[in-house]
Formats: structure tokens, C-alpha cells, sequence
């Protein structure tokens, strides 16, 4: 299945099921527009895995509490097809104390949250998920 990308500019759905958010678009104001695709990809009805490029600087107040709300309002919705939310971070140290953290993240959404070593571990990770060859909680790195 193909996407139109155009009306996408916080997320990169080029990869579709894949879909990468990189550190670039979290500027202030960004989530009335990450709601807007959220909504889209959510329309589509199908499983998909989402790839959090880069360090994510820090949100906005206000950007935070319309995720919020959005991820709250479509938890259950979000869950029953994304598949994964995947981090890259190449810090060994750094990973496994993130592991920690999307534990709880995972509990609190319900979608799996996982860290990868690098930005071609977590494209593998999520082909591995959307194919159903990878188990639960097994990071890679």
C-alpha cells in the first residue's frame, strides 16, 4: 500500500508500515499537525510500526498536553494496530536505562515501546515485529 505523503510533514510515512518521526519536526506547535497524521495513519486500519529518529528535544508545554490528550482519546484505537514505537539511541548505557523507562511507557499506552542501537537495528526490529518474527521485549543493541 502506497500513502500520499504530501499532507505529512511531522511523521515520514515513505516506508509505510514504517513510519519514522524524526527529532527535526518536534518545534513548537508541531502537535496540532501530529495529531492531524496520527489521525490519518489511524485511518488506515493497518498495523504499523513508528521509528523515533534522534533526540527528541524537549516539547512544548502545550505540544505535550495535545499529545497527551490525543494519546489518551485514542489509546485503545492506537494499540490494536501500532505495533511498536521504536527509539534509536547508540549508547549502551543510555539504552538500557531508556529500557526501563519504556516499560512503564508501554504499561501506561499499551503499545510496545523498544530502543534500538541505530537507525538500520530499528528498521530490522520493526520488519521483524510487522512480520511477527520478533517477541516481545527483546530490544536489539
Amino acid at each position: 500500500m502506497t500513502i500520499d505523503t504530501s499532507s505529512f510533514a511531522v511523521h515520514d510515512v515513505s516506508l509505510w508500515p514504517i513510519v519514522c518521526q524524526s527529532a527535526r519536526s518536534v518545534q513548537p506547535g508541531y502537535a496540532v499537525q501530529w495529531s492531524r497524521e496520527m489521525d490519518a495513519i489511524l485511518a488506515i486500519s493497518m498495523p504499523f510500526v513508528v521509528i523515533v529518529d534522534g533526540d527528541q528535544p524537549a516539547e512544548e508545554h502545550e505540544d505535550r498536553k495535545a499529545r497527551g490528550i490525543w494519546l489518551k482519546k485514542n489509546k485503545s484505537a492506537l494499540a490494536a494496530i501500532c505495533k511498536a514505537v521504536i527509539g534509536i539511541e547508540a549508547s549502551a548505557v543510555k539504552r538500557a536505562a531508556m529500557q526501563v523507562q519504556m516499560s512503564l511507557a508501554t504499561k501506561a499506552f499499551g503499545t510496545r515501546m523498544e530502543i534500538a542501537a541505530s537507525r538500520q537495528d530499528a528498521l530490522q526490529l520493526a520488519e521483524r515485529i510487522l512480520t511477527g518474527k520478533e517477541n516481545a521485549g527483546s530490544s536489539i543493541g
